[in-house]
């Protein structure tokens, strides 16, 4: 190889290297200490009250068309601006949104929201009012109710307006006390900052 193909990989080819390296560190640098964080939520969705609220939803939404949910999901968004809020507040009222609600607030800033999610994608519970109510259509979804027991989703990290704080959506699905069933997921908003 001569020193002008030696300089010219140099130039081209470790420029690319170092694109490519940059994309993949950049997409979460907070990955690693996601993937820690998962494994609190992990022990604390083998709760009876999650497992139970997902599966009772699960049986009541059995039949539910896609028209079904849209027409749900609809009546949500009319409701997160509207005085009378029936869908919602049956939703808030549950024991399993009192549940997060605790885990959030425990959380001291760390968690910013979580909601739980049924076979559907549907919400069953949670902290705070989602501005929609199927996120079957989403990744969040998507990418760990369809893919099985171990999956694993982080958002991009992204400046939350309401809040000025770094924020990534760490996804996991609801497994089934047999530890292999997949029966709905969880979204925890994480405050990057306060990670550890």
């Amino acid at each position: 190889m001569t020193l002008k193909t030696k300089m010219l990989a140099i130039f081209v080819v470790a420029p690319l290297a170092l694109v490519g390296s940059m994309t993949l560190a950049n997409a979460n640098e907070f990955e690693g200490q996601l993937r820690n964080y998962s494994q609190d939520v992990k022990a604390w969705l083998s709760d009876p009250v999650v497992i139970d609220a997902v599966k009772a939803q699960n049986a009541e939404n059995a039949n539910l068309t896609q028209q079904d949910i849209d027409n749900l999901d609809k009546q949500w968004r009319a409701e997160t601006a509207a005085t009378d809020k029936p869908l919602i507040d049956k939703v808030l009222a549950r024991p399993l949104s009192n549940f997060l609600r605790e885990k959030a607030d425990a959380a001291q800033g760390l968690i910013t929201e979580i909601f739980v999610m049924d076979n559907k994608g549907l919400n069953v519970g949670q902290s705070d009012v989602t501005s929609d109510y199927w996120q079957g259509d989403e990744a969040k979804w998507q990418k760990t109710f369809l893919v099985g027991p171990g999956a694993i989703h982080m958002s991009d990290v992204e400046l939350d307006e309401s809040t000025q704080t770094y924020q990534s959506q760490l996804s996991l699905p609801v497994v089934d006390s047999d530890g292999k069933t997949v029966i709905g997921a969880v979204t925890v908003g994480v405050n990057v900052e306060l990670l550890e």
